[in-house]
This record gives structure tokens, C-alpha cells and sequence, in this order.
């Protein structure tokens, strides 16, 4: 969905244009030092330079800032063509089940579902899961079966996310989803929306059930599908309920709560500990580093998704933002609130959590005049060094290899 805007030339013009003491609270909103790259950041760091070699300026305004950051962690074309051509076997399986327990349509009706929720994101998620496997285990082990293995978990954690996206639009009252209606906002299905979202729910059982039931992992993945369903559920409580609270009342320590909850462990830690586990890894330690890294790229990830959320184009990005009108405690909205002086405070009283679109506007020119841009660009800066050094320090576990992948995809701008 996102990338993280690390260019050298971009960081030294978005510096030198924020005051001092907003360094200062930027630093104290992050909590993390400077650290020094490693040959590895360096050796990948891409550089501008002129035809004699010297390095260029750039100015980068902010279309260009949302045009990478929506655009340049799309997954490779052959990866995704590789990844999609099990969907149809998918759909197939949980047709032909539905259909054995009704034969007026309820298969077909799946079907529809699943084909117009789950296939039309980016697919991070799924292909990380079978990239993911393909770095950690025995090279014996990457056989044909086991690689389709690989391919139906990622299959399950993209309809466990189709089913939370369903629910989620439904609540916020959302407009768009990956560029189309979303799926309750359809004439003949509405709010029997909810219902779809709890078939594609236990479709992953199904699914598991039927592949997996066999290995020793079974349980385990079980476990892990309901321990994150469970941990979601609690984060997306958490997020709904700010949006009825007093927008004063919010702060970074709500906000880390709602994101660890609602986001890190189904987008990052879930994909990776399902290919741990069906690659054999068992060891508690091994888990324990994994989610730690891995939460951390969550938690950047969603304020990523906070500011596409307001500041992207929804051509780029295929869904219209609604975090200001619906009241959102993102990481926009605490941020204004540390730095806002009364009468600002004031502006985010009065208008957050408005539909009408100059309520809107004036938020969004309250985030501008606090350089919340700016900002945030720095925040990318130091949270991708920091992540990348808390990755080269993991002593067990997974390779650190398959968490720069991630961080690559997620992050490079290049990409």
C-alpha cells in the first residue's frame, strides 16, 4: 500500500524547512535515536546524482510523496499471476461445500463474494505468507504440495482480511473499497453484508480443514487464525469506540493500543508465523523476536495508512478517507493535538468528526500549518532505522533476510 520516503534529498529539504522545536516534538513523538545505516541500507539506498556526478536537488511536493508511498509496494506482476492462479481452486472448494448443504444458490452467492472481496487488493498479505515460507524452509521441503500449501494459507489470511474490511466499511460507513462500491453499498446485498463476512470467516476453516488437518501444525494454525481474528475484533472495538469519545481525550498511548490490536498482528505477525509454523519452527523464542520486529513495522504501517487516509489521491490510493469525518484517533489527529495551541485545539473541537466538506477542509489545513507533512516524512526516516536495526540485532529465529524483504516491499520507494 505504502513506502517509506528515505531519499537523502528528500529528508535534507523537508528538514530545513521545520522549525526547531517541532524537531524537538518529533523527536519525542518517536522515541527512537539516530542510529548509523548499515551496509546494507547503504549498499540499497538510492542516490541523485547529475550526468557529472554531483548530487542534484530535488523538491518533492506532496502529490509526489502520495503517488510513492500508494504505488510503490505493489506486488511484483508474476508473483501476483502465481499467487491468483489458485484463487479459481479456492472459490471452486467453497462453492462445491456450500452447495452440499444448499442447492438454491448459496454456493453460487459464495462465490459472488468471494470473487468481487478477496482477490482485488495488493495481496500483500497472502504473498508474503508463500514468500515468507520459500526463505525459511528446508530447501528439501519446497515441493509442489507443500508450495501450494504455502499458497491456500495466504489464501486464508486474505479472506480473513476481506472479512474484516467488509465488517470495518460497514461501520464507517465507507464509500469505496479497492476502487469499487464497497460490497453493502450494492443494491442487492446491503446489510446481508454482515453475513458474508462471517461465511468468508469460516470459509478459512474450511480451507484448513480440508489441506491441513493432516501435519502437525494443524493445531497450531488454528489457534494462531483465532488468537489474531480475536486480537483484530478487540483492536476494531477499540477504534470504534474512540470515534464516540472526546477527541481531547486522545493520545499517543490510545492510539499504539488501537493499532497494535487492529492492524500488526493480521497484516505482519500472522502471514510469518503461519509459514513458521508450516515450515516446523517451535521454538517460543523464535516467535516471541519475530513479533516483536514485526509489530513494529505494523504500528508504521498504519500511520502510513493514516496519511494516505487523509492526504492521498483516491485515484491512486481506491478508497476515499473518511478518518476526519468518522471521528478517527489516528496518528494525524494526536500529533496536531500535542503541537495545537488553544485556538487550534479549538478548530479540532469544532470540526473533527464533521461530514460536511468545510469542516473537513479545515482540519486538513490545520495539519498543513502544523507541518504535519513535513513530519511525517522525518518520522519515516528514523522509524525505518530504527526497524532495521532492531532486525539486524534478532539472534534466533527466521532469517533476517525474509524482515528486509518485508521491510523492502513495504518501504523502498524504488520498487
Amino acid at each position: 500500500m505504502i513506502s517509506v520516503l528515505r531519499n537523502s534529498f528528500v529528508q535534507n529539504v523537508l528538514r530545513s524547512r521545520l522549525r526547531g522545536d517541532n524537531l524537538a516534538q518529533l523527536r519525542c513523538i518517536s522515541k527512537s535515536s539516530e542510529v548509523n545505516n548499515s551496509d546494507y541500507l547503504k549498499k540499497n539506498e538510492p542516490s541523485e546524482k547529475s550526468p557529472e556526478g554531483k548530487s542534484k536537488k530535488t523538491t518533492r511536493t506532496l502529490s509526489t510523496i502520495q503517488y510513492s508511498m500508494s504505488s510503490s509496494n505493489a506486488v511484483p506482476k508474476d508473483k501476483s499471476r502465481e499467487f491468483m492462479s489458485y484463487f479459481p481452486d479456492i472459490v471452486r472448494e467453497l462453492k462445491d461445500k456450500a452447495n452440499k448443504y444448499d442447492s438454491c444458490g448459496a454456493g453460487k452467492h459464495f462465490a459472488r463474494t468471494l470473487q468481487y472481496n478477496v482477490p482485488g487488493g495488493k495481496k500483500y498479505r497472502g504473498i508474503a505468507t508463500v514468500q515468507a515460507y520459500e526463505l525459511i524452509a528446508k530447501k528439501s521441503a519446497l515441493t509442489e504440495a507443500n508450495m501450494k500449501l504455502a499458497v491456500y494459507l495466504g489464501w486464508c489470511i486474505e479472506m480473513l482480511q476481506s472479512m474484516f474490511l467488509i465488517m470495518d466499511d460497514i461501520m464507517d460507513g465507507s464509500i469505496t473499497r479497492r476502487g469499487q462500491p464497497c460490497w453493502y453499498r450494492l443494491e442487492d446485498i446491503k446489510l446481508a453484508a454482515i453475513n458474508d463476512g462471517l461465511l468468508l470467516e469460516a470459509g478459512i476453516y474450511q480451507i484448513l480443514k480440508e489441506h491441513f488437518s493432516h501435519l502437525d501444525c494443524y493445531v497450531k494454525l488454528l489457534e494462531l487464525f483465532h488468537d489474531c481474528t480475536f486480537i483484530t475484533t478487540l483492536g476494531q472495538l477499540l477504534d470504534t469506540k474512540s470515534a464516540h469519545e472526546d477527541i481531547m481525550s486522545f493520545n499517543m498511548e490510545k492510539y499504539k493500543s488501537i493499532v497494535a490490536n487492529k492492524t500488526s498482528y493480521y497484516t505482519f505477525y500472522l502471514p510469518i508465523a503461519a509459514a513458521m509454523h508450516l515450515a516446523g519452527y517451535t521454538d517460543p523464542e523464535a516467535f516471541r523476536q519475530a513479533k516483536t520486529i514485526l509489530l513494529e513495522m505494523g504500528y508504521f504501517f498504519q500511520i502510513q495508512d493514516d496519511f494516505l487516509d487523509c492526504f492521498g489521491d483516491p485515484e491512486v490510493t481506491g478508497k476515499i478517507g473518511t478518518d476526519i469525518q468518522d471521528s478517527k484517533c489516528t496518528w494525524l489527529a494526536v500529533v496536531c493535538l500535542q503541537r495545537a495551541k488553544p485556538e487550534q485545539k479549538a478548530i479540532m473541537q469544532e470540526c473533527y468528526g464533521k461530514p460536511d466538506e468545510e469542516s473537513i477542509r479545515r482540519v486538513k489545513q490545520l495539519y498543513e500549518e502544523l507541518s504535519l507533512p513535513n513530519t511525517y516524512a522525518i518520522y519515516e526516516e528514523d522509524s525505518y532505522n530504527m526497524i532495521k536495526t532492531h532486525i539486524q540485532q534478532t539472534s534466533r529465529g527466521i532469517p533476517v533476510e525474509v524482515f528486509l524483504k518485508i521491510m523492502d516491499k513495504l518501504y523502498r520507494r524504488e520498487s
